[in-house]
């Protein structure tokens, strides 16, 4: 089956909603996607197989030189088959056709062999403060 990595694809609000609930592991939380979209995002990435959202990333931004990858997931079915790396890909490539000049993201440990090794993403240091 082929899959599809698209940019600033459209798609209905339950649709990503579901696949967090299922990548994420929590309840149904009723976003508004289109609008949080619309007011804090440079762009995301939609990945589809046969009709269905199976993987998406938002791209928010400073409106200049970074990007910063946010809510990255993909159906637990599909996932080791390559759709995170293409939405990744497909993020990094349009944030720099918009002129960013840096791509952050932040993870859980368990995430570093895919953003590092699969994605290409450099080790930083990086601070978090819990609000």
């Amino acid at each position: 089956m082929t899959i599809i990595h698209e940019w600033r694809g459209d798609f209905d609000d339950a649709a990503p909603d579901a696949l967090h609930a299922a990548g994420f592991d929590h309840p149904l939380s009723r976003t508004d996607w289109r609008e949080r979209l619309r007011r804090h995002s440079l762009g995301w990435v939609c990945a589809w197989e046969d009709g269905s959202l199976i993987g998406f990333v938002n791209v928010a931004w400073d409106g200049g030189a970074h990007a910063f990858l946010l809510d990255t997931v993909v159906a637990p079915h599909c996932r080791g088959r390559g759709v995170g790396a293409g939405l990744v890909a497909t993020a990094a490539e349009n944030a720099r056709a918009a002129r960013c000049a840096w791509l952050h993201v932040d993870f859980g440990e368990r995430l570093r062999p895919f953003y590092f090794a699969a994605c290409g993403f450099q080790e930083t240091t990086a601070g978090l403060l819990a609000l």
